[in-house]
C-alpha cells in the first residue's frame, strides 16, 4: 500500500492510501486499452476518515478527447458506480484517475465532471486525481496524487482587476495562516516544522518600511495602472478614426 502526503495542511485531505489492487487494476486497462487512445481515465473508489483517503478500488470509463474537448461515457461511469455500491455501499467515489505523465489540456474538464458527482453524492472533500505514468523509463512508473482546484474565467482581467484579485486572494491566505498559527499556540494543531520554516522565511522576505513608505509605493503603482488604461483608451480610439477614414478614403 502506498501513502503520499498532501500540502499544504489547509486542504480537508491530509493524506492518501492506495491499494495495490488500484495500481495493478490502472495498468491492466492501459494494457488493454484501444489502438486508438493515448491514455486510460476512470473513477476511484474508497473511504474517508480523518482526512485519509483510502483508494480501494477502480474502474476504467470509455472516452474520447481532442485538444479541445472530452466526450465521457457518463452513463457507464454511474451504472458501473452503482453496481459498485450495491456489492460494497462503503467504497463511494473519491476522484479519478488518468495514464500518463502530468496533466493534459482535457485533465480540467474531467476533473470538473468529477466535481459535481462529489457534489451530488453530498462528499465533504474535493476529487482526487491520481495520475500513474505507464511508460516505465528505466523499468520504474512514477505515482502522483494531487487535488485540483477549480477555477472559472469569463473574461481575462485588467491591470486594475488583476490588483484586486491579488489582494483578495492575499488577504485569504493570512486569515488562512493566522488560523493556523493561532491554533498551534493554543494547542490545538500540532505544530509542523516545515511550514514553520517557511513562514519564518516568508517574513524575512519582506522588506522592512514605513506605512507611508509603503501607502506611496502603492498609490505610485495605482496611478501607473490608471496611466495605462488611459493610454490603452487613447491609442484605441486612434486606431478606430485611422480606419474608419482609410476606408471612407477608399471609398471615394
Amino acid at each position: 500500500m502506498a501513502v503520499l502526503q498532501f500540502f499544504p495542511p489547509f486542504s480537508p485531505v491530509v493524506s492518501a492510501k492506495i491499494h495495490a489492487v488500484v495500481l495493478f487494476n490502472i495498468c491492466d486497462c492501459y494494457v488493454r486499452r484501444p489502438d486508438q487512445a493515448d491514455r486510460v481515465i476512470g473513477t476511484l473508489l474508497g473511504s474517508v476518515s480523518d482526512g485519509v483517503v483510502e483508494i480501494k478500488n477502480s474502474y476504467a470509463v470509455p472516452h474520447n478527447e481532442s485538444a479541445d474537448q472530452v466526450a465521457l461515457d457518463v452513463d457507464y461511469h454511474r451504472n458501473m458506480y452503482l453496481s459498485h455500491l450495491k456489492v460494497n455501499p462503503k467504497e463511494v467515489l473519491v476522484g479519478w484517475f488518468s495514464t500518463g505523465f502530468g496533466v493534459s489540456g482535457g485533465s480540467a474538464l474531467i476533473h470538473e465532471f468529477y466535481v459535481k458527482e462529489l457534489k451530488e453524492a453530498q462528499s465533504s472533500i474535493p476529487p482526487i486525481h491520481l495520475t500513474v505514468d505507464t511508460r516505465f523509463k528505466n523499468g520504474e512508473a512514477s505515482i502522483k496524487v494531487d487535488i485540483l482546484k477549480t477555477t472559472a474565467v469569463d473574461k481575462l482581467p485588467n491591470d486594475l482587476e488583476g490588483m484586486e484579485a491579488s489582494m483578495e486572494r492575499l488577504y485569504s491566505l493570512l486569515d488562512e495562516i493566522y488560523k493556523y498559527v493561532d491554533d498551534v499556540v493554543e494547542g490545538r494543531v500540532t505544530p509542523n516544522n516545515d511550514i514553520g520554516r517557511f513562514l519564518a522565511d516568508t517574513l524575512a522576505s519582506v522588506p522592512r518600511m514605513s506605512t507611508a513608505a509603503f501607502d506611496k509605493v502603492f498609490n505610485d503603482k495605482i496611478q501607473d495602472n490608471l496611466a495605462l488604461v488611459y493610454l490603452s483608451s487613447l491609442v484605441k480610439t486612434q486606431l478606430g478614426i485611422a480606419e474608419k477614414l482609410n476606408t471612407a478614403a477608399q471609398i471615394l
